[in-house]
């Protein structure tokens, strides 16, 4: 029996446009966020999926709402752990900004960020939760761009994750026994653009 989960990185917000760390700060979508929302939720709606979970976080839960009501659901909980990763005291600045206040080297410094250990191990812990509740099912997962990376490099090992994920990418992965596979990385054909 396979269970698979579709992994949703959350819509634009104003930071996303102007560079911005976000990390814990809880923006909400701007006007294209909601918009690209909407169009992934077009393209779910000829799939088939069945539940639809959150961040806690008001972009994550934006989105899905825009995709839950999209697909007849509702939003079947609230997971605090797939939040965002905390961006310490980089949340809220621009690269620019960061130099300026910390030089060139700023990526050497303890700035208070959460570790990509203690991202992966929280946010695995979440999906493998959600698999375990509801195997051989369909589910969607909305969230954020640092800690999917960091979750998918712990469920599924060795997988490239160079590329950022873009705002309301698809990100498919199936659990088979005990191993997780990625069926698909980082999709927004939604938006006109290839598939990757």
């Amino acid at each position: 029996m396979t269970t698979t989960i579709g992994l949703i990185r959350h819509g634009s917000t104003l930071w996303n446009k102007e560079g911005r760390i976000q990390g814990r700060t809880d923006n909400p979508l701007d006007e294209e966020g909601l918009l690209q929302a909407a169009e992934l939720a077009e393209r779910l709606s000829s799939e088939k999926w069945e539940l639809v979970y959150s961040s806690d976080m008001i972009r994550a839960r934006q989105t899905a709402e825009v995709i839950a009501a999209r697909l007849g659901l509702t939003v079947a909980g609230l997971l605090p752990g797939i939040r965002e990763m905390d961006g310490g005291l980089l949340e809220g600045t621009t690269e620019q900004e960061r130099v300026k206040r910390w030089g060139q080297e700023w990526k050497t410094l303890e700035l208070g960020l959460e570790t990509n250990d203690s991202g992966r191990l929280r946010g695995c812990r979440a999906i493998e939760e959600v698999a375990a509740l509801h195997p051989g099912r369909r589910v969607l997962v909305v969230s954020h761009g640092a800690i999917l990376r960091s979750t998918l490099g712990g469920l599924v090992p060795g997988l490239d994750l160079s590329r950022l994920l873009k705002n309301t990418s698809l990100t498919r992965i199936v659990k088979d026994g005990e191993t997780w596979t990625c069926e698909l990385y980082n999709c927004v054909k939604h938006q006109g653009e290839s598939a990757g």
